[in-house]
């Protein structure tokens, strides 16, 4: 009882811990120079403010660069522009969090996709769970954003520091459903490990019977 009673504590510290948090309203009007034209995808300022000497990684109030908030404003032609400027590509934001990372979170595929063409790393570490990107979004059920880090080659088996991988991630704090059966499958067939377990000794195929996801539970007995 005790080892489930810390589970569901762990359960609950990442369902409810904040995790990233975008520009606020008031952040935002209080942006200028190049954090105000990456959030607003002004192409043609960005170009202008760089020309005139404006620093590319220049920080807002929360440790966020003009390729952080233009990740969490969607807004891909500011993203390229930014990196062809020589933005930092890989920084990491107050919360430690990359824009590959900003945009598995938000289910944006295009944006990450692109994002990791113009230079950022899918494998990081980040967010304050030592995680990846590939972990947050099995954890959210993202089906393509996960298709598409197993295809740039993120880390299938990274250990975050409540010791869960993605395929953990995806039972524990998946719902059994479609989506996050999907992200298993995805997962197995790209060959992640299945019997990696939690700091309890308990596997994902521990989890799936415990929480009665039975098409979780066949999958995970399969042998590849």
């Amino acid at each position: 009882m005790r080892h489930f009673a810390l589970i569901v504590t762990l359960i609950g510290l990442a369902n409810t811990a904040v995790a990233q948090t975008a520009p606020s309203e008031r952040e935002i009007r209080a942006y200028d120079g190049l954090l105000l034209a990456a959030h607003e995808g002004n192409v043609e300022a960005i170009h202008q403010l760089v020309a005139e000497g404006a620093d590319v990684n220049i920080l807002d109030t929360r440790g966020r660069t003009s390729i952080h908030v233009a990740a969490f404003a969607s807004e891909d032609d500011a993203l390229r522009a930014l990196a062809e400027a020589g933005a930092d590509m890989n920084a990491l934001e107050g919360q430690a969090y990359d824009a590959v990372t900003i945009a598995a979170v938000a289910n944006d595929a295009e944006l990450m996709s692109l994002a990791i063409a113009l230079g950022n790393d899918p494998g990081l570490v980040t967010s304050p769970y030592e995680g990846t990107a590939l972990i947050a979004a099995a954890h959210l059920g993202h089906v393509d954003v996960v298709k598409r880090l197993i295809d740039a080659g993120a880390p299938l088996d990274h250990i975050n520091n409540l010791h869960w991988t993605a395929v953990m991630e995806s039972v524990v704090l998946g719902d059994g459903g479609p989506d996050h059966l999907a992200v298993l499958d995805a997962l197995l067939g790209a060959g992640a490990d299945r019997s990696l377990s939690d700091r309890q000794g308990l596997t994902p195929l521990d989890h799936a019977v415990r929480n009665g996801y039975t098409e979780m539970a066949d999958r995970l007995r399969k042998k590849n």
